[in-house]
């Protein structure tokens, strides 16, 4: 037990280890407590990423329903092609078949007793 103070008492007296500590303390503190903490720069950087990814992607979108209008506004053949595709209108002088994916009913068994 002596023999652990005077090895604690000789780091205590040295001054490279006191500034290392003050050092490493500043370290740990700018580094991951702080609020402009490195960490944070890191999470903020990310997050920018992904709001930049989301810009781009929101303006390719923007784009590109800027030109749809655009074709609608001067095509009425493009205004025809959305109405009967969407919406199911037709001309007068035309029948419409709409064809389902759905599967018929089927019963479950032939017997309709209950049990």
């Amino acid at each position: 037990m002596k023999r652990l103070k005077t090895i604690l008492g000789k780091l205590y007296r040295s001054s490279w280890l006191k500034y290392g500590l003050v050092t490493l303390f500043a370290v740990i503190l700018i580094g991951f407590a702080d609020q402009n903490s490195i960490w944070n720069h890191y999470r903020n950087k990310q997050q920018i990423k992904e709001l930049q990814e989301e810009i781009n992607r929101q303006t390719n979108q923007y784009n590109r329903d800027k030109n749809r209008i655009k074709q609608l506004d001067t095509d009425p053949k493009a205004i025809e092609k959305i109405a009967r595709e969407r919406y199911f209108m037709k001309a007068d002088d035309e029948d419409i078949f709409v064809l389902s994916d759905d599967k018929p009913f089927e019963p479950q068994s032939e017997n309709e007793t209950v049990e």
